[in-house]
């Protein structure tokens, strides 16, 4: 049974053989395969087609565009190449999930849903330092990625907020490109491992301001200007700059899961590597899954080979 191939317009039918809950580069590549393979195919997205990539002012990392290409824009060309072979979309939140043998329920915003084959892509969310100014600068000079956005700020002042591996391994990369680069850490010590405290210290690019914290984010058309404030004397002090990076940990979107599927301790779906989960028919791909790179290339990897094992399941279950 089909639907309206339109962001959430049109009357809906219930009954689908696969539907994808997440339409970043996972779940668009999900369903461009699975699209392609003529299998009846939903994908529900809650925010922006696109996903988190949509954030990214330029992505400069992602095969074929040698130019580079907005995140927004990446994330459109891929929805378009998908909903010509069919894809339909629905602009929903999914609200809950039920695994069942050969007709799952995935309840929505929008009303249920059943179909053979689910596929999980919903990716998980940076966290945010919750301070003003940062909303408003997301994609121009706040990032919550080294690897897309670093080479974007060559011989510019930047800073990195966090003292976990991930921070310390952005400072490290970010300082192959910067000039100069701040590592706010609210502690007196770092968390991250031995080796990365090592080479870090060792980079005379990098400095480290201890017991300080980011209290607002200031700039114009971009970020001009840290607020900074002592977590020991509450001393306030600024810092100018071109970029932060925000390297505080991300939380999967998972809830739905919990109790039904396999989750590691930060609550990642756990898949093999077809991204098959221990529900046959439930699979996961992108970010949400455990061991993830959390890059859009891989992303779009991991989405292609969970409809490509979505498709054999289909086709043998059929028989």
């Amino acid at each position: 049974m089909g639907t309206d191939s339109g962001l959430g317009s049109g009357k809906m039918a219930n009954i689908h053989q696969v539907i994808i809950i997440g339409g970043g580069p996972a779940g668009l590549t999900a369903g461009l395969y699975c699209a392609r393979a003529r299998f009846d195919t939903l994908l529900v997205e809650r925010g922006v087609i696109g996903g988190q990539i949509t954030n990214a002012e330029r992505v400069e990392n992602y095969p074929g565009f040698p130019q580079g290409i907005s995140g927004i824009n990446l994330g459109q060309l891929i929805h378009k190449q998908a909903a010509s072979y069919g894809l339909q979309t629905l602009l929903a939140e999914v609200t809950r999930a039920v695994p069942r043998q050969r007709h799952n329920l995935v309840t929505t915003s929008e009303g249920d849903f059943v179909s053979e084959a689910v596929i999980i892509a919903s990716g998980s969310q940076y966290r945010r330092l919750g301070v003003p100014g940062e909303e408003t600068f997301v994609g121009k000079g706040v990032s919550y990625c080294a690897t897309c956005d670093g080479p974007l700020f060559r011989h510019k002042a930047v800073a990195v907020a966090g003292g976990g591996d991930a921070a310390v391994t952005d400072a490290l990369y970010l300082s192959k490109f910067a000039s100069s680069v701040k590592v706010i850490h609210r502690r007196s010590e770092l968390r991250a491992s031995k080796i990365l405290q090592e080479r870090a210290m060792a980079e005379p690019k990098i400095e480290f301001l201890w017991d300080t914290v980011i209290t607002r984010i200031e700039g114009d058309e971009v970020v001009r200007q840290l607020m900074l404030k002592s977590t020991k004397s509450a001393r306030i002090s600024t810092v100018d700059l071109s970029g932060v990076f925000v390297a505080i940990g991300s939380d999967p979107s998972s809830s739905q899961w919990r109790g039904l599927l396999p989750l590691d301790d930060e609550g990642y779906i756990i898949t093999n590597e077809l991204m098959e989960t221990k529900i046959p028919g439930i699979f996961a791909a992108g970010d949400v899954r455990h061991g993830s790179a959390r890059q859009a290339i891989t992303a779009a990897g991991d989405g292609a080979t969970a409809a490509m094992s979505a498709t054999r399941f289909l086709s043998f279950s059929a028989k």
